[in-house]
């Protein structure tokens, strides 16, 4: 097992980047944090690539940020956009702006950021093992990659408050009937028919695909919604946030997560 944090491999005109913490579930640290979008660019840039795919390496797609390790350092987290902010990109969400269209392959569990990560991809395809949770609400937390944004988006405002208000899981199938996943599949096929709809954008002429990309992005855009989010998060931050209290629910999260 590679000791990388994140794997990156360009193949067929597809890069695929991979959160390599199985341990940790893949949680994001604060070296995943300030890799992720480096490799984002990188794949961007490559006249070589024409789609990009992002997963997890099993057992899980992404389990949030990894509150221990980060913990109440706030510089830790300085333009990432975790805090609601713009990101060092310039752009609001986890990933720098991209013109290429991004996939996720969700192979497992996408809890709170890890399932922010998930919603800020193109579309996503499942496999038959992933889950999809918001727990911020359990944490003591806010969003601050447009999940108030995206979710509502992706399976209406009404689902959307439920998951929020619960913290309650969504799996694989259930997120097929809502919409928030565009295909489940046997786990071991995830990467082999994510790659096949990688293949098939890459068979058409790319500077319209790219273009219709960023029409689609303008529309979904809804800029003042994700400054009310940012808004919110900061005044929480505030008057309410408080590392112990986040560490403590944090381990209940975890204790209760393995249950569902």
């Amino acid at each position: 097992m590679s000791t990388d944090v994140i794997l990156y491999e360009v193949r067929d005109r597809i890069a695929t980047i991979t959160l390599n913490r199985p341990d940790k579930r893949n949680a994001l640290s604060s070296e995943v944090l300030v890799k992720l979008p480096t490799y984002m660019q990188d794949a961007d840039g490559d006249e070589g690539v024409d789609v990009i795919i992002l997963t997890g390496t099993d057992p899980a797609f992404c389990a949030g940020l990894d509150l221990k390790e980060l913990g109440d350092t706030a510089g830790n987290l300085s333009g990432t956009g975790a805090d609601g902010s713009k990101n060092a990109s310039g752009v609001r969400g986890p990933f720098p702006k991209l013109d290429k269209p991004l996939i996720g392959a969700v192979n497992g569990v996408a809890i709170t950021g890890g399932f922010e990560l998930a919603l800020n991809c193109d579309f996503l395809i499942a496999s038959e093992h992933a889950k999809f949770g918001d727990t911020h609400s359990r944490v003591g937390v806010m969003p601050g990659w447009g999940l108030t944004v995206l979710l509502p988006q992706a399976i209406g405002i009404r689902r959307a408050r439920e998951m929020s208000f619960t913290g309650n899981f969504m799996d694989a199938h259930e997120a097929l009937q809502f919409g928030l996943v565009n295909h489940v599949v046997p786990h071991n096929e995830l990467m082999d028919f994510t790659r096949k709809i990688a293949a098939d954008i890459i068979g058409n002429e790319q500077d319209g695909v790219r273009q219709i990309r960023s029409t689609y992005a303008h529309h979904g855009a809804e800029k003042k919604k994700w400054e009310r989010e940012s808004d919110d998060g900061r005044e929480w931050r505030k008057s309410q946030f408080d590392p112990k209290k986040v560490e403590a629910r944090r381990k209940k999260i975890m204790e209760r997560g393995r249950g569902q």
